[in-house]
């Protein structure tokens, strides 16, 4: 269902935002300044540690690695937050929604022919411009697409859809993935919700308030073994003369 907020109802959301990412600013400030030391203190025990021919040395050098594995990890979901947050508050202006899918795909071609998937864009030529914020926007297609490249191990198509339907301008991003079960789906938005080791559990929460930040609305339609489609709609609005 797709409905547009009210006046004040927007500048009231938008000030919770505001508020959301000057806190999360300030908290990620407070983490990272210790963070920051302990990796560095980290990189000198191991240089210390590497320059020893003991077996005990190797332990103790082995379990630094970890630690810093785990410093990296806690800095990518600290990253991966601050986008939640962020994600709120667009600074959208009238642009191509194409152009910004082309312009990814261009990035992505790469990384998907490493993982044998076949990309292939399906672009309508008479798209409308959208008021969009296009930096944000490039979030959702990396999160999605590399979502769809994780769910195919062995290879696979991976389709990029626009067009326009029902006053709406759609972005359908389809794979031929192992696709996800009933479970998953009603999960896969809540925020650090991951069936992945590693993840952040904050990428597809983080598109999901990208999308409603814009108006919009996201859908997903998958089954085991089947794919997953997830549909975009976002609203068709008149650029200001």
């Amino acid at each position: 269902m797709t409905f547009n907020l009210a006046s004040s109802e927007r500048e009231h959301l938008q000030a919770q935002n505001t508020e959301l990412a000057t806190l999360a600013g300030g908290l990620a400030h407070e983490i990272r300044n210790p963070l920051s030391t302990i990796g560095m203190h980290l990189e000198l025990l191991a240089e210390d540690l590497d320059e020893e021919e003991t077996a005990r040395s190797r332990r103790m050098l082995e379990r630094v690695h970890k630690l810093q594995q785990e410093c990296l990890q806690l800095e990518e979901v600290l990253n991966a937050f601050l986008q939640f947050t962020r994600a709120g508050e667009p600074r959208r202006e009238f642009r191509s929604l194409n152009e910004t899918v082309t312009s990814y795909l261009e990035f992505l071609g790469p990384l998907a022919a490493e993982h044998r998937v076949e990309v292939r864009p399906h672009l309508d030529a008479n798209l409308p411009e959208i008021d969009l914020d296009a930096a944000l926007f490039r979030q959702v297609l990396n999160n999605l697409g590399r979502n769809a490249l994780q769910a195919m191990p062995d290879g696979g198509t991976l389709e990029f859809i626009t067009t326009v339907r029902d006053e709406s301008i759609v972005l359908e991003v389809i794979d031929t993935g192992n696709g996800m079960t009933e479970k998953t789906r009603e999960r896969m938005f809540q925020a650090f919700f991951s069936t992945r080791s590693g993840g952040s559990g904050l990428g597809l929460p983080t598109v999901r308030r990208i999308i409603e930040a814009h108006d919009g609305t996201i859908a997903c339609d998958s089954e085991p073994g089947q794919g997953t489609r997830f549909t975009i709609q976002l609203p068709l609005q008149s650029e200001p003369s």
